[in-house]
């Protein structure tokens, strides 16, 4: 039986990976060939990506697979964190850094665009939550005050766009990436173009929108000659991570949810169409678009985030492993103090410790004062904000969830993974944990033709990756400070 190689180039907001993924029948296996850190750029007061850099990872990565592993992929795929956007001018220059969507420049910018157009036509139009970053307020926030660089932009390329415009010269938005803008008719792959109207955006700075596994084309010629690599097909997979990590849920039938666990927690479910009413607007869901026609219908919680600000803040003094926050955390006693980790205040604090205290304060409880404290503050809430969620979720689809699928980073978390449990008295099922890379490949290898579908891509996925269930205890307990919690979220002022 042959053997197809692909590589997946897998990009969060805070980290990296190359993973070659090796499909042999209908079992996958995974290499990590190369891993590398991204963090922003604070450069005179504003927060850009370096493009250029992890452009430069991600040839190192094909560099290893290629040269040091000996194997050559039969195409590359790149999946990135959502909104955020390059500008490129007619000659095809990369016009500055990438702002990054933590920046505060469009902190008050959904207030103005509101002005100009009313908060239920925006989401009629879009069907997408409503957060400052959205790719339609940093537009309206960057013409709005006159960007330089707009003047001379021909197109804008969301960032996995922009790196396969750079290993293949061929400039276009992938759907799922650009279900992320704001700026999409709610289930189409079509622009909506009163929204940039508004805005002041002007129509040709967008491409043509293909659909996840359209085949790009072959990587430019100094591409494979600085890796070694033949010229293989660049696919537009599920470009947005969520897309693909959703693509490889190992689900079968029944009322399920997910949970995407990383930087942010992507809870929700897969729709066959969207969700756009007046109820919806008023929860703030979003309807992305996902694989064969699918919408995911879901809510961006601000995730572990929080713990990973905290953790670069305390290793500062010292040098924390997370299986040491995890441990240290269960040594504090549950529901002292609970945050909403969606308050504008944890966005981008330059102390998140502080942050979370503060909050304690501001809704007066008891403030935690060491490590253990803190993190177990943030773990609880975590949980108890999946199960807010959750109650949104049921609400709006008229049915009960049978079971959540965690995946993703936070899959690896035991303790995290029990406690939603507890929280929602649901089975939690969790794993893979790469599913954002899982996803990536099985797209590629359905581009090349050697799979048909999105249900034989999750048989692959359950065929080949064991996942960890875990069953809720001590659940009244939970009921009792879930109502606590409860009146905290909807004490906070926007």
């Amino acid at each position: 039986m042959n053997v197809h190689h692909f590589l997946a180039f897998d990009l969060g907001a805070s980290s990296g990976r190359a993973m070659l993924g090796s499909l042999e029948g209908d079992k996958l296996t995974l290499t990590e060939v190369h891993r590398f850190n991204n963090q922003m750029l604070l450069l005179h007061g504003h927060y850009f990506w370096n493009i250029f850099s992890l452009f430069c990872e991600l040839k190192t990565g094909l560099t290893k697979c290629v040269r040091e592993l000996n194997i050559q992929p039969e195409s590359i795929g790149i999946d990135t964190w959502g909104v955020d956007y390059c500008l490129v001018t007619a000659d095809g220059h990369i016009a500055g850094l990438p702002f990054a969507y933590r920046d505060g420049r469009t902190d008050n910018s959904m207030e103005r665009f509101f002005s100009l157009l009313s908060k239920k036509e925006t989401y009629e139009l879009s069907g997408i939550q409503f957060m400052q970053f959205n790719t339609l307020f940093q537009l309206f926030s960057a013409y709005q005050s006159r960007l330089e660089t707009l003047k001379i932009a021909d197109s804008m390329l969301f960032t996995p766009d922009a790196l396969n415009f750079l290993f293949t010269g061929i400039r276009k938005n992938e759907y799922t990436i650009a279900s992320t803008s704001q700026m999409l008719k709610p289930g189409k792959a079509e622009w909506e173009y009163r929204l940039f109207d508004v805005a002041g955006i002007p129509h040709d700075l967008a491409e043509e929108i293909i659909l996840p596994g359209n085949i790009l084309g072959p990587l430019l010629p100094e591409v494979c000659s600085e890796t070694g690599s033949d010229p293989i097909p660049c696919i537009a997979v599920a470009s947005h991570d969520t897309a693909s990590a959703v693509a490889s849920v190992p689900a079968e039938e029944g009322n399920w949810a997910y949970i995407s666990s990383g930087t942010w927690s992507l809870m929700g479910i897969e729709s066959p169409v969207p969700l756009v009413t007046e109820e919806m607007l008023a929860l703030n869901f979003t309807n992305e678009g996902g694989i064969d026609g699918t919408t995911r219908f879901l809510k961006n919680i601000m995730g572990l985030w929080l713990i990973q600000e905290c953790k670069r803040k305390w290793d500062a003094g010292t040098t924390l492993s997370w299986s040491d926050i995890v441990e240290m955390s269960k040594t504090a006693p549950p529901f002292i103090s609970l945050v909403d980790p969606d308050d504008h205040t944890f966005l981008n604090p330059p102390d998140m410790p502080e942050a979370i205290r503060e909050f304690c304060r501001k809704t007066e409880q008891p403030v935690p004062a060491t490590m253990a404290a803190i993190s177990r503050c943030i773990y609880d809430s975590l949980a108890l904000k999946y199960k807010y969620t959750l109650d949104q979720i049921e609400k709006a689809i008229k049915k009960p969830v049978e079971k959540i699928h965690i995946i993703g980073g936070g899959a690896n978390n035991r303790f995290l993974c029990q406690l939603t449990a507890n929280a929602t008295g649901l089975p939690v099922i969790a794993g893979p944990v790469e599913a954002t890379a899982i996803g990536n490949i099985l797209m590629q290898a359905r581009g090349l033709g050697y799979i048909d579908s999105l249900r034989e891509m999750r048989q692959i996925v359950s065929s080949s990756f064991a996942n960890i269930q875990y069953l809720p205890s001590g659940v009244r307990d939970w009921q009792e400070t879930y109502l606590r919690f409860k009146l905290i979220v909807q004490s906070i002022k926007p």
